[in-house]
């Protein structure tokens, strides 16, 4: 899958999320951004939509967030209100981003925000796990033709399924689904990401992961797995009032991880059982086969003349039995090298 000018077959795409961590300030948002660059993320994302876009303002008992989570005692109204990136900002933090190199794109929650991404020409679309049964929503974004990133932290397997169709149906297979563990922040425990290497062969699709643990061994773990795509929340700082700083990374975690997964890419190679240059030059360093004592023309080879040790410029020692009862050929000082011409072969 190619995504902006990052080709996921060659390189993961690591994405860094900034929510609402700008907590209402543009210059916070340009801040994290430049942090995210200085990180060497291949791209930024934000979310995209209004308050009223994504729920109703009402104080009913239903929109109230969970009582023990992160956003506890808030309305849904009052925590979007809170969270949102202004409309407004995006065309410039997206000029911003791609000044510094990096992709921009974003979460739509509904159709006026899709439209309005398209419209600024973002490279690809990701969906959240909360609007993975808006399929209504999804078939719209995927006739967009772009790349969509499908989070499936609130999933089971046949609503998966009812998102993949939807979205090939409407002729768009650059699908990456992401292993997400939708509580915030996420047990390690509960990562699971044994199942990248299923998502990707059960759906044929590219697989990643928005990962919500503190830290980055799961996304490591999830890049040696298959993920291809990578996303982590991103803060200034941890102790910013923010509504998702509980669970993001600092910039230098942040740059950590990219370094240690971009190290095990120059790792990872291919299936190859030849040598490489570097290793044919130690091949004279292995055990060979040496004269451990004098021998005479006619003599026999024994187990107290020859001997396998370092380095290798002699025959190799799996010819050792073989050679154990013959007769030198030669006359052969003590710490030879065995040689084929040493040997008469076929006197018995």
């Amino acid at each position: 899958m190619v995504i902006g000018k990052v080709d996921t077959n060659k390189k993961a795409f690591i994405v860094a999320e900034l929510s609402g961590n700008h907590g209402g300030d543009i210059n916070k948002a340009y801040k994290l951004i430049k942090a995210a660059a200085d990180a060497s993320a291949d791209a930024v994302k934000l979310q995209t939509y209004t308050p009223d876009t994504i729920t109703l303002n009402s104080n009913k008992s239903y929109f109230h967030t969970n009582i023990n989570g992160l956003w506890a005692g808030k309305t849904l109204y009052q925590l979007y209100s809170e969270a949102y990136t202004p409309w407004s900002w995006h065309k410039e933090l997206k000029d911003y981003a791609e000044s510094l190199g990096l992709e921009f794109f974003s979460t739509p929650f509904d159709i006026t925000s899709a439209d309005y991404l398209e419209e600024l020409g973002i490279p690809c679309y990701k969906i959240s796990s909360f609007e993975i049964n808006d399929l209504y929503l999804i078939e719209h974004i995927a006739k967009k033709q772009k790349p969509i990133l499908l989070s499936l932290g609130l999933s089971e397997e046949h609503e998966i399924w009812d998102a993949v169709n939807t979205i090939r149906y409407a002729g768009n297979n650059q699908i990456c689904l992401l292993k997400c563990t939708s509580s915030y922040p996420a047990s390690i425990s509960d990562a699971n990401i044994i199942m990248i290497k299923d998502i990707k062969e059960r759906f044929q699709v590219e697989a990643g992961i928005s990962d919500h643990t503190l830290g980055y061994s799961v996304a490591v773990g999830a890049f040696c797995l298959g993920a291809r795509v990578i996303e982590k929340h991103v803060v200034l700082d941890k102790n910013d009032n923010t509504v998702d700083a509980g669970f993001s990374m600092t910039p230098d975690e942040f740059h950590s991880m990219v370094k240690m997964i971009r190290e095990i890419e120059l790792a990872y190679g291919c299936i190859n059982y030849t040598l490489s240059l570097s290793q044919k030059n130690q091949l004279m360093d292995r055990r060979s086969l040496f004269t451990s004592k004098s021998i005479k023309k006619g003599e026999y080879f024994t187990e107290d003349n020859i001997k396998s040790v370092r380095p290798g410029y002699g025959i190799s020692t799996k010819y050792y039995k073989e050679i154990i009862g013959k007769k030198a050929a030669c006359d052969i000082d003590y710490a030879e090298p065995l040689q084929d011409y040493m040997i008469n072969w076929n006197d018995d």
